[in-house]
């Protein structure tokens, strides 16, 4: 989510692995909406809507602490598959917080989603970020990603998009080169040595991991894919000390490998968008569960390692 100082417009793309129709029926079906609609933990009531120029869509979002947001958006502008203008965040007691347009392309049977929100000010607008990723709202269109997902495939999966001021080869570079891995990706705390590092297709990396209370994990990369500037693609699992395969530390129930699709997608020079993709292989059903349980503590871990990389720039 780009917001320039000077402007008063955020900005954001993103490129979902499903066909347009069904992109198109996941904003505008209300049974669907109601899948993904806020940050993770929110819930959403739609009481009535009217998806035409000139119509409005009331509805309320439940928060988690079980506070409730009454809304009322006000569509400006509908063309089918195409352009959504509408009025965001206001009710009957307040005006509209902000202006959106989204655009709707479809790209090889993928669909680019480009959204801009315009606020007031250049001011309220940079207000607005900040209180955007303070309440996790950016997750919102990781949760889109889920449900088209699992929609398409039948499986679950887990999503989490950043962008970054950075060229896309410098961000390659901090993904692929396991010395600059290193640096950023371990939680908030912890510590990240590689033991032994052969990032090549068909390759493995070796790695311990010291946590802040002074447990030492240990873990194992293997490469599938490494497609520069754009693309990184391997497995991970836990290990003991021996490199032995063995069950998550942390859960009774874990997948024992998780399947990390990285892709990377140049909107500037200077800034690149990153798209993460987590599948679970060799789970039960038990372990898919709390796969699924742990979508918010999984956003929080990877912010944090996102906001390394950022402050690595």
């Amino acid at each position: 989510m780009a917001a320039s100082k000077k402007s008063n417009v955020i900005s954001l793309s993103r490129v979902y692995d499903a066909p347009l129709q069904a992109v198109w029926e996941a904003w505008t079906v209300p049974e669907e909406v109601a899948q993904w609609w806020g940050p993770r933990g929110f819930t959403l009531t739609t009481h009535s809507r009217d998806l035409r120029t000139g119509g409005n869509w009331h509805y309320t979002m439940h928060g988690p602490d079980g506070t409730d947001f009454e809304n009322t958006t006000h569509y400006l502008e509908v063309v089918p598959r195409q352009r959504l203008v509408y009025d965001h965040g206001g009710h009957k007691d307040r005006p509209p917080l902000f202006r959106v347009t989204a655009l709707f392309t479809e790209r090889d049977g993928r669909t680019q989603l480009d959204m801009s929100m315009a606020f007031a000010t250049p001011e309220v607008a940079v207000e607005m970020r900040g209180f955007i990723k303070k309440a996790g709202g950016e997750a919102t269109w990781d949760r889109l990603a889920e449900y088209l997902g699992k929609r398409q495939t039948g499986t679950e999966q887990f999503f989490v998009a950043r962008t970054f001021d950075a060229a896309i080869e410098w961000v390659y570079e901090m993904w692929s080169n396991p010395d600059h891995l290193a640096q950023w990706l371990p939680p908030t705390g912890a510590t990240m040595h590689f033991l032994r590092a052969e990032p090549r297709i068909g390759g493995t990396s070796f790695y311990s991991m010291t946590m802040a209370n002074g447990t030492v994990l240990y873990g194992r990369i293997s490469y599938m894919v490494l497609e520069r500037p754009n693309r990184v693609v391997y497995t991970q699992q836990f290990c003991d000390e021996n490199e032995q395969v063995i069950g998550a530390p942390f859960f009774a129930h874990w997948p024992r490998t998780m399947l990390t699709s990285v892709e990377l997608f140049s909107e500037a020079p200077d800034r690149t968008r990153v798209s993460l993709r987590w599948e679970p292989q060799d789970a039960s059903v038990a372990d898919i569960a709390e796969f699924v349980r742990q979508r918010g503590s999984m956003t929080m871990g990877w912010t944090g390692s996102f906001d390394k990389l950022d402050a690595l720039v």
